[in-house]
């Protein structure tokens, strides 16, 4: 009787083992099947991992680029039907236009960084970008609406410090958000800067010669929107390959 209870144990026992056996090795089996933190979920690679190289560059390229030419749009449309308006309208007209410009291009570039940087903040960058971008157009507009008869040296100074001011504002304002998320944040001011000093460079260069006077509503509002998909292309892809540079030294 006791060789039977003692062989019922031991049966048990050995039951109990191989349970034990199968449970682990399947929870092993499921361990191996989720993905850690640094892996990438199969067609899903930028949520998780985070998009890098060539990939985020051509997203950066094509949705930052169509974003900031679609909020062009509206300045263009304000600064064509406001040349000849008094600086009461033209100042709130073009500051409110420059606040568009930078809501539409926050959102383009937020929508592609949220896949490079998952932790940022959408409505931080958007907003950042938006006022950086009315900022940049008040200091714009500030020449015209001081008047004054100022001596040569003080309006080049002037036009130079505005002028970096300019350059700088947005991607200034962007670092405030960019700079939680990114060692050495710093890079993204010269990098904004120089796009923006090469895309505005562009954009005059080619719209000035073909803005006469003259001309109509419609033409110069086809030559400002011509001149803003050019700027649009350039500051896309110089800020796409600063962002790119930028994000695989922080890894």
């Amino acid at each position: 009787m006791r060789a039977r209870v003692k062989l019922h144990a031991l049966s048990e026992h050995a039951a109990l083992a191989a349970l034990s056996a199968m449970e682990r090795g399947r929870l092993d089996h499921i361990a191996r099947s989720i993905p850690s933190e640094h892996s990438a979920v199969p067609g899903l690679p930028e949520m998780t991992a985070g998009l890098r190289g060539r990939p985020l560059l051509r997203r950066w390229v094509m949705v930052v680029a169509a974003a900031e030419a679609l909020g062009f749009v509206v300045p263009a449309i304000v600064g064509a039907t406001t040349a000849s308006a008094p600086s009461s309208v033209v100042v709130p007209a073009l500051i409110a236009a420059g606040l568009f410009e930078g809501t539409v291009l926050g959102i383009g570039q937020a929508l592609v960084l949220r896949r490079a940087i998952p932790s940022l903040s959408m409505l931080r960058w958007v907003f950042a970008t938006a006022v950086g971008a009315m900022l940049a157009y008040a200091l714009g507009i500030l020449p015209s609406s001081l008047g004054g008869d100022w001596s040569r040296s003080v309006i080049i100074a002037g036009a130079i410090a505005l002028g970096v001011l300019i350059l700088v504002i947005i991607g200034g304002t962007q670092w405030l958000v960019l700079r939680r998320h990114v060692d050495d944040a710093y890079r993204w001011i010269l990098i904004t800067a120089t796009a923006w000093l090469l895309g505005l460079g562009v954009f005059l260069g080619v719209s000035t010669p073909l803005w006469q006077e003259g001309q109509s509503r419609v033409a110069a509002i086809g030559v400002g929107v011509f001149g803003g998909l050019l700027m649009a292309g350039v500051t896309a892809l110089i800020t796409g390959l600063g962002l790119v540079k930028m994000l695989s030294s922080d890894d």
